[in-house]
């Protein structure tokens, strides 16, 4: 996977490690005929009850039976009904085996951990999963932001981006082509900002955010790679 223009979004790779998810869940796998009949059961099964089905179904862009299918993996993985962070690091440092994935998974979940209480809920994986597969651009950006406003105070700063980018790097390991210099992070934080940053007041708002990126053809092809995935 390629570095250039991660100081415009990163968004590329937030959909990849989603997919390598997707893939340890066993939920990209053809669903059997009796997901249907057995999925209701397999609901009240787990010590976490999500709520039922087609609440989910108006909730996201998902039919029953792929929400059936993605429960079932779901529920695999995680038969409490919930992924704790130390779960969460432990399944994306499977797929970069050759760098340090723990920074940019803790980012990831507390991007997913809406309510901030500590777990993902089998809600809350799959609400963002149809943002991030089959959302519209407007929503996908919107997460993409949320995802670099760490502190989630309206705005993203030099150092919240700096940080995403540094933990973007530690996750590829060192052994990227071309060799990464040492201050390469810091070049790619400046260059966003040179590009989001249009009142240059040293933060980038939502607003910045999504307008840069709407006008910027690469951003705009690297979230419509996966609409298809599931």
């Amino acid at each position: 996977m390629g570095i250039q223009g991660m100081e415009l979004c990163a968004m590329a790779v937030v959909v990849l490690l989603f997919i390598a998810v997707l893939k340890q869940f066993g939920i990209l796998e053809p669903m059997s005929m009796e997901d249907s009949s057995d999925s209701e059961l397999e609901l009240s099964a787990v010590r976490h009850q999500p709520e039922r089905l087609d609440q989910l179904q108006a909730q996201t862009k998902f039919t029953k039976k792929e929400l059936q299918s993605l429960y079932r993996g779901f529920k695999n993985e995680c038969p409490t009904g919930l992924v704790d962070e130390d779960t969460f690091k432990l399944i994306y440092s499977q797929f970069f085996p050759q760098g340090d994935a723990t920074t940019y998974a803790h980012f990831l979940f507390n991007a997913f951990d809406a309510d901030g209480n500590g777990a993902i809920h089998f809600e809350d994986f799959v609400v963002g999963l149809s943002i991030l597969l089959r959302g519209t651009v407007h929503e996908k950006l919107k997460w993409a932001f949320n995802l670099y406003d760490i502190n989630k105070d309206g705005y993203i700063t030099k150092e919240e981006m700096l940080a995403i980018i540094k933990s973007i790097y530690d996750m590829m390991g060192r052994h990227t082509y071309p060799i990464l210099r040492e201050d390469a992070p810091l070049e790619h934080v400046e260059r966003f900002f040179r590009k989001m940053d249009r009142n240059q007041d040293g933060v980038v708002t939502i607003d910045e955010f999504l307008e840069t990126c709407q006008k910027d053809k690469d951003i705009m092809s690297s979230m419509q790679l996966f609409e298809n995935v599931i």
